[in-house]
């Protein structure tokens, strides 16, 4: 195995988008570790979307030697749904990863917010989606987009856990009254076109029994892929 010590180092040892989305954690002052096994790169990454993770992929011999060599406890590995299902590993749950490329032309209406108007970004959050992992003036989100009817906030997205070349869309959210009106694709869809245009790829997380929000990413020209968070032993 040989260490990578950069994000360029991991972009350089595999295309695969979650890899070099998980790569932001060699920056200074993140405090992680890549590696290379074969044709498989494993990330070491604290702290990524609320969690310590250890982000693998690539064939599933070299993901499982990758993964017995440098999971520890309180560290959630992550791996696609396909590798998953050949491992011997207790799985933690299954979710979804969408991704992008390429340009988009940002939705008129959102726009980005203000500090100072991120309390309302926060009670927002409260009242439309409670169990998000993204939060203002926590670690994670950078800046915030919102949408507004009569002078109201009432529908946000994050720019959140950026790495150098992908972008990641987060804490997602409209207000009860005001759902079914396509405000979520105008937000998603001003934050998407942004990082895009600044990374290059942008990707998210989705929960796959949420077929509206998938349905919504769909149209934003997301594709979707399966992966799983494994457990941080075998024996779990």
């Amino acid at each position: 195995m040989r260490v990578l010590p950069t994000p360029a180092d991991v972009s350089a040892a595999t295309a695969d988008p979650i890899a070099r989305w998980a790569a932001q954690a060699l920056l200074p002052g993140r405090g992680g570790t890549a590696w290379a096994h074969g044709e498989g790169v494993a990330v070491l990454a604290p702290g990524l979307f609320r969690f310590d993770r250890l982000v693998l992929v690539g064939p599933t011999d070299d993901v499982a030697a990758l993964l017995r060599a440098h999971v520890r406890p309180g560290v959630r590995p992550l791996v696609t749904a396909a590798v998953a299902d050949e491992l011997d590993w207790p799985v933690r749950g299954t979710f979804g990863w969408m991704q992008r490329t390429g340009v988009l032309d940002p939705a008129p209406g959102p726009r980005w917010l203000a500090e100072d108007e991120w309390d309302d970004v926060e009670a927002l959050l409260r009242k439309a989606n409670p169990d998000t992992w993204a939060w203002p003036r926590e670690p994670g989100p950078s800046r915030w987009a919102g949408a507004h009817v009569d002078g109201v906030l009432v529908s946000v997205a994050a720019d959140a856990w950026p790495a150098p070349e992908v972008g990641f869309v987060a804490g997602v959210a409209t207000h009860p009254d005001h759902r079914g009106r396509s405000l979520s694709t105008a937000v998603c869809r001003f934050v998407a076109s942004a990082l895009l245009a600044e990374r290059g790829t942008c990707g998210l997380m989705v929960d796959a029994a949420n077929a509206a929000a998938v349905a919504v990413y769909r149209r934003l020209g997301f594709t979707y892929r399966a992966v799983t968070a494994l457990r941080d032993s075998p024996h779990t």
